[in-house]
């Protein structure tokens, strides 16, 4: 069995969780999931825990049933808490700052980068050079923040770019570092 697969979810004070099949919908202070599984898993709700089974020990349902858990872990998780990345913008003249919905970002192009939040994804801008993004889905937030990485990576020889709060980036020498021919 799987060691994840087989621990019960608690269902904490609040939330309301539905199961339907295999839809699962859970709602929360903050809001509500809703995501489809396979049906090869069974999900239960048994009073204030949610149950995750398989029914055989095939590589497929072994495979499925601790990711299922977690996901539907996850959506708990989700609606009472919520989940957030932050970003670190490294660079000189390189900052941030939030306009209305918009995150306005100078990143060394001739031009401002302009990233817009939507209903599911909440930014906030601390400082110049910090990034929250935050919201109830884990997906939805780790997809946002790899898309406002992806405007300006970290690159290798002076580590100018926005990266993951505590993301290391390995430097590489420059052609000084070689040694001179002649």
């Amino acid at each position: 069995m799987s060691r994840i697969g087989r621990k019960p979810i608690n269902i904490p004070a609040g939330v309301d969780v539905t199961v339907d099949g295999s839809v699962v919908t859970v709602k929360g202070p903050k809001g509500a999931l809703t995501q489809s599984f396979n049906p090869v898993i069974s999900i239960a709700k048994e009073g204030e825990e949610i149950i995750v089974t398989r029914p055989d020990d095939e590589k497929e349902s072994r495979s499925l049933h601790g990711l299922t858990r977690t996901l539907v872990h996850n959506m708990v998780l989700g609606v009472t808490e919520g989940f957030s990345k932050t970003l670190e913008v490294q660079g000189v003249g390189y900052r941030v700052q939030k306009q209305g919905k918009d995150l306005v970002m100078n990143l060394g192009y001739s031009h401002q980068v302009v990233v817009s939040e939507n209903e599911d994804i909440k930014i906030e801008a601390p400082n110049a050079n910090t990034i929250v993004i935050s919201g109830i889905d884990k997906q939805k937030v780790g997809q946002f923040a790899a898309e406002v990485r992806e405007k300006r990576p970290p690159e290798p020889y002076k580590g100018k770019g926005i990266r993951y709060q505590g993301e290391y980036v390995r430097h590489k020498e420059g052609k000084a570092g070689k040694g001179a021919k002649g």
